[in-house]
């Protein structure tokens, strides 16, 4: 076992851990980026085909290097994307190792903290000063324990395994959640012509445009996006709702699942059980679609208060009104029966910190942290959701994060030479 002595290890190299290494780099902060995989991997592989941001082009920011296509309003497909991150990769270069997974960080008994990692040639030790956590927040993707008592003859698969409708067996498809890749990968498969069947969750909606801009530009414009975590409206329990569901796909337009039904998808609640070929729906489902429609509306009227409040230019005012309502709930359904030869799990993610042997962590499991730094000396953690705020873990607010993480590293390095210095 080899053991490495460096002042500031990254562990994870995609854009979040990328941009820290990038203002280390610029400060001649000695530091290596540790990635699992290679870097920015998951763009091209835990991504469908016809992916695309939901995100305007605009919105993708990283440190020096800023979106600068022909359509900044429009929505890069996944492929655009991966060139688009090549790209800035190519403006500087990250001392990355890749095929260097992490599986262990603890406090070293000198300081600092040992890491374990494993490559494609042993077991390394690397010890350092600073580690800063970029595994991204929620790596461990969630289906239901019950799961494993469905028919073996069911195909099923996590969100992040889906590519295309061609890779599923012939027959219908259950979605199963309607957050942002549930109800995306619903329409992917929907626009392909398979029959769908969706289980709808709590996730809200929100307008593609809305009085002629994107929504998402009326809500950059009003502060939404720097507003700090802490003074978001509604407080924790509204800053860990599932995001809001609308797609950039064909330009970028509304995610309707009413529309959808109207279209011959099958709209379920929430789906609460299963054993075989026959799955159990809470009665759930008028109410989600009353709530996400209530959310989109809202967003609206935020909006024009902003436009009147402003004194904007801008078209007039509108408001959605449902375009299908369910006659009944729909309480079971026979897969073997309605011809589901698939399930697809889009409930999303957990975290798993269990490698990291530090008290920085809530009873959840989630990393205590201000502004991505924690209470333990050195340890700090970027690319989390709401981190510090709304943009955090997205493109738009990566470059601030990473700077703050890594001018709080380059400010404790260069204290601890000045004082190593004054003392020999």
């Amino acid at each position: 076992m080899t053991t490495t002595v460096i002042p500031v290890v990254v562990i994870g190299g995609g854009q979040a851990g990328l941009s820290v290494s990038w203002y280390l780099g610029r400060a001649g902060i000695d530091h290596v980026v540790l990635e699992a995989a290679t870097p920015a991997h998951a763009w091209f592989d835990t991504r469908w085909d016809n992916f695309t941001l939901v995100t305007p082009n605009w919105h993708c920011r990283l440190p020096g290097y800023a979106y600068d296509g022909p359509d900044p309003d429009g929505f890069m497909t996944r492929d655009e994307v991966v060139d688009w991150l090549a790209g800035w990769l190519r403006t500087f270069d990250p001392p990355v190792r890749t095929h260097s997974r992490v599986s262990r960080l603890a406090n070293h008994p000198g300081g600092g903290f040992e890491l374990t990692v494993q490559t494609a040639t042993g077991t390394q030790t690397v010890i350092c000063d600073h580690a800063v956590v970029a595994t991204g927040g929620y790596p461990l993707p969630i289906t239901p324990p019950w799961a494993r008592s469905l028919d073996p003859s069911v195909h099923q698969l996590h969100s992040e395994q889906y590519r295309n409708a061609d890779q599923l067996p012939d027959g219908a498809v259950l979605v199963v959640g309607s957050g942002q890749s549930g109800a995306q990968i619903a329409e992917d498969l929907h626009l392909s012509g398979r029959t769908v069947h969706l289980a709808v969750g709590g996730a809200p909606r929100v307008a593609r445009t809305y009085r002629g801009r994107d929504c998402m530009t009326w809500l950059h414009e009003m502060g939404l996006y720097d507003r700090p975590a802490a003074q978001y409206p509604g407080g924790q329990a509204a800053i860990e709702k599932t995001n809001h569901y609308v797609t950039g796909r064909d330009g970028g337009r509304d995610v309707d699942l009413r529309q959808f039904a109207l279209e011959g998808m099958q709209l379920y609640g929430t789906l609460t059980d299963g054993k075989d070929h026959t799955l159990r729906f809470a009665p759930t489902l008028t109410a989600a679609l009353d709530h996400a429609d209530a959310v989109y509306n809202s967003i609206c009227a935020d909006i024009d208060a902003h436009i009147e409040r402003e004194g904007i230019p801008a078209p007039p005012a509108s408001r959605y009104e449902p375009v299908w309502h369910p006659e009944t709930e729909t309480s079971t359904l026979d897969l073997r029966a309605a011809g589901v030869t698939s399930v697809l799990w889009a409930i999303g993610y957990r975290p798993d910190y269990r490698w990291i042997e530090a008290s920085a962590f809530d009873g959840s499991g989630r990393p205590m942290q201000t502004r991505g730094i924690t209470t333990v000396p050195g340890l700090s953690f970027v690319g989390l959701p709401w981190m510090h705020t709304w943009g955090s873990g997205r493109f738009l607010g990566i470059d601030r994060d990473a700077r703050h993480i890594a001018d709080a590293i380059i400010v404790d390095h260069k204290t601890f030479h000045s004082v190593t210095a004054s003392a020999s």
